[in-house]
């Protein structure tokens, strides 16, 4: 399932003057930081007018909250496999791969405490990419259930904060994120997660982490 993002106003979105706007934007958020963003310096980045930016997004929340959207958009689907627990790393794999392999993560970092105290930033957001995350997450959660290898009463919105949080802990206060990690989150979450009679259910695992999970080793502390 794709992340659908805001509709931004006039012109289409898949305009050249919208791509240059929003690509502005993203080298002024990593090298800069949301503090100094200007409407006029990503006008002269873009190599366009104030009014350009202006017809398509109504204040610098709403041009970073759409460039969120975005890049945060590939990371979020799960591909159903038919195995519970392969889902679940998934569920962790794709935000570490997101925050470092990717340009989501030095924008997510530039933003997280705006996230957190500014409404016209973390309103929007948590509406959009938050909650198509809840949305996958519970996906995979009902299928682990129908399968048998979820308890029947197994939390979808917990169940997220179990999975997802640990990494973005990690991208706040420090620390390694690794295909160990990853699976150490998964199992710990299994535990509670996991029908106490499903074959599939509970226990760690052996089987080595997917390969494009294994690339995920960069150190964030």
């Amino acid at each position: 399932m794709g992340l659908t993002t805001p509709k931004p106003r006039g012109r289409p979105r898949s305009d050249a003057t919208h791509r240059k706007i929003l690509d502005a934007t993203r080298d002024l958020l990593t090298t800069r930081g949301y503090a100094d963003l200007r409407m006029e310096h990503v006008a002269a980045k873009a190599g366009v007018g104030k009014a350009a930016i202006y017809r398509r997004w109504g204040s610098k929340e709403a041009l970073a909250q759409e460039l969120l959207a975005e890049l945060a958009g590939p990371h979020i689907e799960v591909a159903e496999t038919g195995d519970t627990r392969e889902e679940l790393l998934a569920v962790v794999t794709n935000p570490m791969r997101a925050v470092t392999e990717t340009p989501f993560g030095p924008i997510i970092r530039s933003l997280l405490s705006q996230i957190a105290t500014n409404p016209r930033l973390g309103d929007p957001f948590r509406a959009t990419v938050v909650q198509a995350r809840r949305d996958e997450v519970e996906r995979v959660i009902r299928r682990g259930i129908a399968r048998g290898d979820l308890r029947p009463d197994a939390d979808p919105s917990i169940a997220t904060e179990l999975l997802v949080g640990p990494v973005y802990f990690r991208v706040m206060f420090g620390g390694e994120l690794t295909p160990p990690f990853a699976e150490g989150v998964v199992d710990s979450a299994m535990r509670g997660l996991a029908r106490e009679d499903s074959p599939r259910g509970g226990g760690r695992r052996t089987t080595a982490a997917p390969r494009r999970a294994r690339r995920s080793s960069t150190s964030l502390g």
